[in-house]
């Protein structure tokens, strides 16, 4: 049975709000707090409470920028009399600097987590980019966003890439985005609603709309940019197990209480599909998009494979193959869902020297599986346990495996080997 996260945007959706709501589901504070203090980034303290929120208790996830350049030696905490939490970052950011993606790039490497919490950040923070050059008219890697290159807007996107993979989440189902009307003032003026970076995104991922008749900005850029990342399905199962509900604030005034619901979900067997129990098809429409390539070099390929992966790719791979005249040459192949094929094409395009990409639907089914954390001797590893027909396999997160060797000098495939049976004798 996998976890599925339910993010329930009937009144807009903003990255605070969904920083809130994940904490609330549980993820863990003191995770995201020493992810953040990894990132080098100050000039900014974070804010954990609760709040009533037209009679509903939510969770309250801040970020407070710092404009005194007040230094302290180390992050720390500290309870006010309201009940609640505080915590400072310093390091050398400024909440006036304004980054081009290649700076929060270079943030992220930064980020003391594994690689699924870098790439899903990465590709947040690309997304936002990606409108925003499009609002502008300005070329990627030319554009100096205020919106993401901001502190909040990184510490947000951030927290929510790292709380996502805290919790466990297998996949994401994100409802319609409900909007409201009007114009909001900003640095570039006083822009319609939903104001041009939102509104690119949505239409670049299919995110559907529900515009109501509340005046002002219910969805933000970042909002709309985590719903874009993270969806993973169209639609929630037949049938599912509520786990938990979490509350996350808002801080705008509707008609409707300001607060992300998330729920997070456990699949059913019943759900499993026809005669293989806990295998089941994905539930969204997969492609698979080809080009056979001659005359490109290796450092074209694997920065191809790189610009792919972060853009949202499901996974990317070269199969060596053999052309007219005898031409040693690679297919491409990637798997994307069907929303993202033009964004991918145009990469493929642009990057390679294609003249011309193959694309076909496909179905795909997928094993129950859920992410575990073993404690073993040497330290804890993530397993990713898939069940199949009453069976359990047991594959060792490669992350882990590395970490372990690298701290006792022993080889990977004993190390591999010792991880998965703990796991299997837990029983997880």
């Amino acid at each position: 049975m996998g976890k599925i996260l339910y993010l329930e945007c009937n009144s807009g959706i903003s990255g605070d709000m969904t920083v809130g709501a994940l904490l609330d589901l549980g993820a863990d504070r003191h995770v995201l707090e020493h992810a953040l203090e990894s990132l080098g980034v100050g000039g900014y303290h974070l804010h954990f409470g609760r709040k009533d929120v037209c009679g509903l208790d939510s969770y309250d996830f801040d970020v407070h920028l710092e404009e005194d350049g007040h230094e302290h030696d180390h992050p720390h905490s500290h309870e006010d009399h309201h009940g609640h939490s505080h915590a400072h970052q310093h390091g050398d950011g400024h909440p006036h600097v304004h980054r081009n993606l290649f700076d929060i790039y270079q943030i992220i490497d930064k980020l003391e987590s594994n690689d699924r919490v870098k790439e899903l950040a990465r590709r947040m923070f690309r997304i936002v980019a990606e409108a925003e050059s499009k609002a502008h008219g300005l070329p990627i890697d030319q554009v100096h966003f205020h919106e993401v290159g901001a502190i909040d807007s990184i510490v947000d996107i951030i927290s929510v890439a790292v709380c996502v993979d805290n919790l466990g989440v297998d996949d994401v189902v994100v409802s319609a985005l409900a909007e409201g009307h009007g114009h909001v003032h900003c640095q570039h003026g006083v822009l319609p609603v939903p104001v041009p970076a939102t509104a690119n995104i949505a239409s670049a991922y299919g995110l559907d709309l529900r515009f109501t008749d509340n005046d002002g900005e219910m969805v933000t850029p970042t909002g709309a940019a985590i719903a874009a990342a993270l969806r993973t399905r169209d639609s929630l199962p037949d049938s599912c197990r509520l786990l938990k509900i979490g509350m996350g604030a808002g801080n705008r005034v509707f008609r409707q209480a300001n607060v992300l619901r998330a729920m997070l979900m456990e699949t059913s067997h019943t759900d499993a599909g026809a005669n293989d129990g806990e295998m089941a098809l994905d539930g969204q429409s997969m492609w698979v998009m080809e080009t056979n390539l001659d005359d490109c070099t290796g450092e074209i390929l694997g920065f191809v494979m790189e610009l792919l992966l972060e853009a949202g790719a499901a996974d990317v791979w070269y199969t060596p193959i053999y052309m007219k005249k005898n031409r040693p040459a690679y297919t491409l192949s990637v798997l994307c869902r069907r929303e993202e094929r033009e964004k991918l094409e145009e990469i493929v395009l642009i990057h390679t020297t294609t003249i011309g990409i193959r694309q076909y639907p496909v179905a795909r089914t997928v094993l129950a599986r859920k992410r575990v954390t073993v404690d073993t001797a040497c330290g804890p590893a993530d397993v990713k346990v898939c069940t199949y027909k009453g069976r359990k396999f047991y594959y060792p997160e490669y992350e882990g495996v590395r970490r372990i060797c690298r701290d006792t000098g022993r080889d990977f495939k004993a190390v591999y080997q010792d991880v998965r049976l703990e796991a299997e004798r837990k029983g997880l």
